[in-house]
């Protein structure tokens, strides 16, 4: 019985042990080539590193990688491209974090660090790094499709409960009418105003159906506010 159990537990840790020593042979190839100066070696042991053990080649960045060289930039790139195609968005948003520390305004990490805070439910941090990409291209349809859809969503739910609060009232008076109404026309002007250019930038540059018909719903809000 006891030989079993050892025969089992050989073959269980067995693997876990080379599988080991596999991620240290590469992380060994990518020290070497570093001190080399061999930036695309580099990167692509690291990327072969990563796949064998990405927590392993992590913690080979943050302690054996200078910062401020310009592989580390591209190591670090590696590392948030794994994540977010692994979809454990608050490493790659980590990453994607650093790198913009490096390139501020460089547009495809903010795209990327945009999608990663969608994708960890922070819409409204979201919008901003969103806004901020379109202050460098106003025409960046990813930006302009989620920055239009955005304040249209957010239009549609005030819409929802100004309504929901006028349809309280039973018999409304002029004044509490015409309160409404200005209420409809504020919500026009920050909210569907503002999706309706973003998302005319959108058809602009793309047959987009959904855009024209959200376009086309913001149109009958606008004929019932001029009515």
């Amino acid at each position: 019985m006891k030989r079993w159990i050892f025969f089992f537990l050989f073959m269980v840790l067995l693997p876990c042990a080379m599988w080991a020593q596999a991620t240290d042979v590469a992380l060994q190839k990518v020290s070497i080539a570093l001190s080399e100066g061999q930036t695309g070696q580099v990167v692509g042991l690291f990327k072969q590193a990563i796949r064998v053990n990405v927590d392993k080649s992590e913690m080979f960045y943050w302690t054996d990688v200078d910062k401020n060289s310009e592989v580390s930039r591209l190591m670090a790139q590696e590392l948030a491209a794994y994540y977010q195609s692994d979809r454990n968005y608050d490493k790659a948003f980590l990453f994607y974090k650093e790198l913009l520390q490096k390139e501020p305004d460089n547009v495809t990490y903010l795209l990327a660090y945009a999608e990663t805070e969608v994708c960890r439910g922070k819409e409204k941090e979201a919008l901003r790094t969103y806004e901020q990409i379109l202050r460098l291209d106003s025409d960046n349809l990813t930006a302009n499709i989620f920055v239009g859809n955005y304040f249209y969503l957010q239009a549609e739910q005030e819409k929802k409960r100004l309504d929901q609060d006028y349809k309280k009232i039973g018999t409304p008076t002029k004044m509490q009418y015409a309160r409404y109404r200005d209420g409809l026309s504020a919500i026009f002007e920050t909210g569907y105003e503002k999706a309706k250019a973003y998302l005319q930038n959108v058809v602009r540059q793309f047959p987009s159906t959904e855009a024209n018909k959200t376009l086309d719903k913001i149109k009958l809000i606008e004929k019932e506010i001029n009515k």
